[in-house]
C-alpha cells in the first residue's frame, strides 16, 4: 500500500523523488579506531550500493517527467509496512495531546506508524493534574489489606488521547495503533511533595517503608487502570517504561540527590537530582518498581528500562549494572522482577554515537536482557545550521545519510542469529516544528542553544523528508 500525492514536475518532484536516495556516503560519521572492518560497516557497503541504484532510477524518472512536462503521481511508501518487512518490528512516534489535535499530525500517525508514545500525558506530574506545587487532595485506598492515604489522580488528559486512538482501532481493526506507556518511575516530572510526610514538601521526607507503599500503590493504580481486565484500554498497550534515566551522566553510577549541586531539592520538580535516591540511598526503588510492575502487569505487557546517552562508555557500564541487578531478581509475579527490553532513547547528533559505539551498545544490552528498542529517536542538527532555505536542503541530505548509518546497525542486529533483537523503533515526534529540540532543554540530551532544528522524518509542511525514505524505502 502506498499513499499517492499529485506533484507538479520541478522542484517539488525533485524533493520528493531525487532525495529518496540521497547521498549514500556517511558525511558526518566517525570511523571506528580498530583496524578490522566491523560487521555493520560491511553491511553498510552493500546498502550504499543499493541506495546508489535507487538514486539512478529516481533520476531517470525525473528526466522522463521533465521531458514530457506532465504532472506525475508520486507514490509515497507506507513507513510501517516497509519497516515491518525489513525489520519485523514496531515503528512508533511520540505525540502530546496538542499534537494529536493537529489533523495533519494525526494523518501522519495513522498512515505511517503502528505505535504511539504519549509525550507527557502518562508521566507522574500529569497524572496528578500538573499540581506540582501542592498535592491536589488525598483519598483513602486499600493496599495489601491496609488502608493508606494517597494523592488524587487525574486520568482525563491521557484518556482523551486514548479514546481517540481506541476509536481509530475499532474502525480500522487491520491497522491498529498500539501504545507504549511512558513512564512510571522518573526523577523528573514527579512532584517533590510525593516524597514527603502528608504530601507536603515543607515536612520531612517519608521513610522507605512508607515510600514503598506509595510506589506500589502508584504502579498498581496505573497498570490496573490502563491494562487491567476491567479497563477498556487493556488491549491497547504493548509495553511500559518502568524506570527512566536512573543512571548518572557524570559518574556512570546511579543518579543521586546531588547530581546537580545547583538544583535545590525543595524545587517543585527536578531536572537532574533524584528524590527517589534521597529517600532510599540505594537502587532499592528501581528493583521494587520492576517487582511491583511484574506483580500488576499482564504477562503480555512488556516492561522496560529507558535511558539516554546510552552509548557513552561510562554510562553504559552503569546501565549494565542496573539491568543485571533487575535481571538477577526475575521471578513469578508477586515474587520477582521482570524486564523485557532495554530502551535506547536515541537522542543522537551528526557525529555521535559512532557506528561501532551503537553496535556495541545494542549487543551489550542485548546480551543482558535479550531485546533492545530505540525509543526516542531524533537527530540534533549540524553545528552552524541556521535553518535558512539554502542550508535546509543540504542539512536534509546530511540527516538522511546519518540516519542511514544508524539504521544499518539496527537492521544488521536483526540479521544476526545471536538471540538479540531490535523489537521497536520510535521517533520522538513526527514533524520538525513540534520537536522538543526546538526549545531550550538541558534534560535528556536536548538542544541547549535555541538553534533551529530539523530532527524528524517530516518537515514543517508535513511532507516526508529524505530521511523518511531511508526507513520507508531502503
Amino acid at each position: 500500500m502506498k499513499r499517492k500525492e499529485l506533484v507538479r514536475v520541478g522542484a517539488a518532484l525533485l524533493a520528493a523523488v531525487v532525495l529518496t536516495g540521497c547521498g549514500s556516503t556517511a558525511q558526518n560519521s566517525v570511523e571506528p579506531d580498530n583496524s578490522q572492518q566491523s560487521t555493520a560497516q560491511s553491511v553498510m557497503a552493500q546498502e550504499n550500493a543499493s541506495a546508489d541504484a535507487e538514486t539512478d532510477k529516481s533520476n531517470e524518472k525525473v528526466s522522463d517527467a521533465q521531458a514530457t512536462g506532465q504532472e506525475e503521481i508520486v507514490e509515497i511508501p507506507i513507513l510501517k509496512d516497509h519497516v515491518n518487512e525489513v525489520m519485523g518490528c514496531r515503528i512508533g512516534a511520540a505525540a502530546t495531546q496538542s499534537e494529536l489535535q493537529d489533523p495533519k499530525v494525526w494523518e501522519i500517525i495513522t498512515t505511517h506508524f503502528n505505535a504511539l508514545t504519549f509525550g507527557n500525558e502518562l508521566k507522574p506530574d500529569c497524572m496528578f493534574g500538573y499540581s506540582n506545587g501542592k498535592c491536589p487532595g488525598t483519598e483513602e485506598v486499600e493496599l495489601n489489606g491496609e488502608t493508606i492515604l494517597v494523592p488524587k489522580m487525574d486520568f482525563s488528559r491521557s484518556e482523551k488521547m486514548l479514546d481517540k486512538v481506541l476509536k481509530w482501532n475499532q474502525e480500522n481493526p487491520d491497522s491498529p495503533i498500539m501504545i507504549r506507556g511512558h513512564v512510571l518511575v522518573w526523577h523528573s516530572q514527579t512532584p517533590e511533595w510525593f516524597f514527603h510526610v502528608d504530601y507536603d514538601k515543607q515536612k520531612d521526607y517519608v521513610d522507605k517503608e512508607t515510600m514503598n507503599k506509595r510506589l506500589e500503590w502508584y504502579i498498581k493504580t496505573m497498570l490496573t487502570h490502563y491494562t487491567g481486565e476491567d479497563s477498556k484500554y487493556k488491549d491497547m498497550f504493548y509495553g511500559w517504561d518502568v524506570v527512566n534515566e536512573a543512571i548518572s551522566d557524570a559518574t556512570g553510577t546511579y543518579r543521586t540527590d546531588a547530581e546537580n549541586p545547583n538544583e535545590d531539592l525543595s524545587q517543585d520538580t527536578h531536572g537532574s537530582n533524584s528524590s527517589w535516591w534521597h529517600v532510599y540511598q540505594s537502587n532499592e526503588y528501581i528493583l521494587n518498581a520492576f517487582l511491583y510492575a511484574n506483580k500488576y502487569a499482564p504477562a503480555s505487557l512488556e516492561l522496560y528500562y529507558n535511558d539516554y546517552n546510552e552509548c557513552e562508555p561510562k554510562k553504559m557500564k552503569g546501565i549494565c549494572e542496573l539491568l543485571t541487578a533487575v535481571k538477577e531478581l526475575e521471578g513469578e509475579p508477586g515474587v520477582g522482577t521482570r524486564i523485557s527490553a532495554m530502551g535506547l532513547q536515541g537522542h543522537y547528533n551528526m557525529s555521535t554515537p559512532t557506528m561501532d559505539r551503537l553496535e556495541l551498545a545494542v549487543n551489550t544490552y542485548g546480551e543482558i536482557v535479550g531485546d533492545v528498542q530505540i525509543t526516542e529517536f531524533d537527530l540534533k542538527a549540524s553545528d552552524g545550521y541556521d535553518g535558512s532555505d539554502e542550508a535546509k536542503e543540504e542539512e536534509f541530505k546530511k540527516e538522511a545519510s546519518r540516519y542511514r548509518i544508524l539504521y544499518l546497525i539496527l537492521k544488521n542486529a536483526n540479521k544476526n542469529d545471536n538471540g538479540i533483537r531490535v523489537t521497536g523503533i520510535t521517533f520522538w515526534g513526527t514533524v520538525d516544528h513540534y520537536s522538543w529540540l526546538q526549545s531550550r532543554s538541558n534534560v535528556g540530551g536536548g538542544s541547549k542553544d535555541n538553534l533551529p532544528q530539523c530532527p524528524l522524518l517530516f518537515d514543517e509542511n508535513y511532507e516526508p523528508k529524505p530521511a523518511f525514505y531511508v526507513f520507508a524505502q531502503e
